[in-house]
């Protein structure tokens, strides 16, 4: 990652199982043992199911620094649901 990478220094475990058309992803640090889950379809690259898989783990351990100005950080459009990781 990058100089600025909030995991660093931190083992990541990534699962990946495929259930059907799709795969789910877990993601677990190794320090807390928090863990998180994504899935997509069979066919999404394993590179970007695990960049989305980390981002929500940064997210979840409070790692990530809300006024950072990260070209990734997006907002949900109006009237939506949740953030976009």
């Amino acid at each position: 990652m990058t100089d600025r990478d909030p995991l660093s220094g931190r083992e990541v475990i990534f699962e990946f199982i495929t259930l059907g058309d799709y795969v789910r992803v877990a993601a677990v640090d190794g320090i807390t043992g928090e863990e998180v889950y994504v899935s997509g379809p069979v066919n999404t690259p394993q590179a970007d199911l695990e960049r989305i898989a980390l981002r929500k783990l940064i997210r979840k351990l409070g790692l990530a620094s809300p006024d950072e100005e990260d070209p990734e950080n997006k907002t949900p459009r109006r009237g939506g649901r949740g953030v976009i990781v």
